[in-house]
This record gives C-alpha cells, sequence and structure tokens, in this order.
C-alpha cells in the first residue's frame, strides 16, 4: 500500500486537518520510504524560546507551500515514493535527558527499518538525540549542517546540553564522523577567538558566510558533495542558515545570511548523496507574524522529499 497526499484540485488547501503537505497522518512504519514528523521541544533554546510550535506552523504552511511535482528535479515525489506524516515525537518537558531518551527510542526505530526521517523542530539540542539513533543503526555518519551558528561549545551554564552543544558531543560520542562532515554558512559573533577554533578542533570542515557570499552555488555543492564521498549522510538545516529577511522567525536571527533561493539551488545540488536522515530546526513562529518563516521551512522539505524520490526514480535508494 502506498501513502501520499489529497488532490488540492478535489479538495481546497484550505480544508482538512494540517498535516504535512496534506499526507496521511498514520503511525506507521510499513509501506513507506520515509516520515515527515514533529519533535516540538525547546527546552534547551537560550534565548528566544517558541520553536515548540514550529512543526505545527510548518504543516499549516505546507497546504501552501508545498506541491508534489518537483519541475527541476523533474521527479513525482508521490509517483516515486510513499511517505506519511508520522505525527510527534514525545518528550518530558521541562526534562532534558529524559526528553533525549524519548526522542532515541523512537527514532532508532524509524532508522532501523530503512526508512528516512524528515524531522522538523524544535531548538537545535533534538538533533543530538536524533544522531544516537541514527549511529545506532548505522554507525557515524557524515554531517552536512547549514546554520548561522556552530554549535559546538561544550557546555551551556555549566551543563552539558543547550541548542549551542548538539555536535559538540556528537562529535565526543564518535557519532559522526567529523573527516567527512561539513558546516555551512556560519557567521556568528562569538565570546572569544577561541570559540571559532572549537569545530575545527573537532574535525569539522566551516565554511563561513563570508566565503560562501565570494564563492557560486556549485562551488558549495563541490566541497560538499567531495567532503562527504562515499558516506552516509545526516543533513540537519537550521533556518537562521537564512537571512532574518527571508526567516525572521527564529530564536537566534543572524544578519549576513542567505536566501531561500540560494538555499534550495544548494539542496538541489545534493541529489548524489547517501543523505538517511533530514531535519530542519528552529522555526519560531511567534516571531514571525506573516508566516515566511514557516513557507520557507516548507518548501524546504519539499526540497528532501524531492531528493528521496529523485534518489528513488534513479535505482539510487
Amino acid at each position: 500500500m502506498k501513502y501520499g497526499t489529497v488532490n488540492s484540485l478535489q479538495s481546497p488547501r484550505f480544508a482538512g486537518v494540517k498535516t504535512f503537505m496534506r499526507m496521511q497522518n498514520i503511525r506507521t512504519l510499513d509501506d513507506i520510504d520515509f516520515a515527515v514528523l514533529g519533535i516540538p521541544f525547546d527546552t534547551c533554546a537560550t534565548y528566544r524560546a517558541g520553536a515548540r510550535f514550529g512543526p505545527a506552523s510548518i504543516r499549516e504552511m505546507s497546504s501552501l507551500a508545498a506541491k508534489p511535482y518537483h519541475p527541476e528535479l523533474e521527479v513525482d515525489i508521490f509517483a516515486q515514493c510513499s511517505g506519511v506524516d508520522y505525527g510527534d515525537i514525545g518528550s518530558v518537558p521541562g526534562y532534558v535527558e529524559e526528553s533525549f531518551d524519548v526522542m532515541q527510542k523512537e527514532m532508532k526505530e524509524i532508522f532501523a527499518r530503512g526508512i528516512i526521517p524528515i524531522a522538523m523542530g524544535g531548538d537545535h539540542s533534538v538533533t543530538l538525540p536524533e544522531l544516537r539513533a541514527c549511529s545506532e543503526v548505522y554507525g557515524p555518519v557524515a554531517l552536512v549542517h547549514f546554520d548561522a551558528h556552530y554549535d559546538t561549545i561544550s557546555e551551556y551554564f555549566g551543563k552539558p546540553y543547550s541548542h549551542g552543544t548538539p555536535f559538540y558531543h556528537a562529535a565526543m560520542e564518535g557519532l559522526v564522523d567529523t573527516a567527512h562532515s561539513i558546516q555551512l554558512g556560519i557567521r556568528e559573533g562569538l565570546y572569544g577567538a577561541e570559540d571559532a577554533e572549537n569545530s575545527a578542533k573537532l574535525g569539522y570542515q566551516s565554511i563561513t558566510a563570508a566565503q560562501m557570499h565570494e564563492m557560486s552555488g556549485e562551488d558549495v555543492i563541490r566541497c560538499i558533495c567531495a567532503r562527504t564521498e562515499g558516506k552516509k549522510v545526516f543533513l540537519t538545516f537550521d533556518i537562521d542558515f537564512l537571512d532574518p529577511a527571508f526567516a525572521p522567525g527564529t530564536g537566534t536571527p543572524v544578519p549576513g545570511g542567505f536566501s531561500t533561493w540560494e538555499a534550495l539551488k544548494i539542496l538541489r545540488g545534493l541529489k548524489e548523496l547517501d543523505i538517511v536522515g533530514y531535519d530542519i530546526v528552529e522555526v519560531a513562529p511567534a516571531f514571525d507574524g506573516s508566516g515566511i518563516t514557516s513557507i520557507a521551512a516548507a518548501g524546504i522539505i519539499q526540497e528532501f522529499m524531492s531528493l528521496i524520490a529523485w534518489r528513488k526514480k534513479h535505482g539510487k535508494l
């Protein structure tokens, strides 16, 4: 049995319960290639909270922003793939380690079935339990990390977990192969020069926003593909990779970022990568009355789904 989406020429897009792209909301791991799911958790946000409401907002805007046929990749998502809106992963509000345990357990079930999860955060801390689950199944993966921030500090106020620490712990726990991992779009202000060295010491390659703005999209794509060559990949996309002009609804916006179009172009160039998991994080709709941040996030998830469909169409999945 295949799962897909409602035909919007038969049922108006403003009608019905808001699932992602109006897919069936079925908590199943049978007969599917990918599962879109929410992780509504922002206990690890350090300034502006609200990303726990990201999944609901992205789902709502996806009925407008996302459609099944991708003309540039020449692929119809649901002609090639079966996918569902899996609903939301659980958490224990206010309790970080306990929430991570719940997330890891539920995510492992998805990875273990060979299904590609597309997760909607939540703050960026949720990527750590995702990677723990992914590593249990696939071993250390290459990380492709789009973000304004390194997220590689070791602790925050003496505690190990915040949305600024996940990729420190991912490296230290051996969840990612940092020698084949890359961070893109970094442009955060730092507390000291030593903070710029954290990622390099862990083995990550980082391309700053200033460097990327001097590169073509094709050059960026080549760097990503060369760095991850031959490895299974987990792709994480912090919405603040985009400039605040395109994504104001996030907890820690940083000027000098990228347009939605630039992000989509780069993502389309990654179709050959063996990506086993995706997430998009840090959408905080309360800071964006227009909804353009959630619209951008929905469009990016459509790209993720289209990359999966392209790979299946071409016998690479």
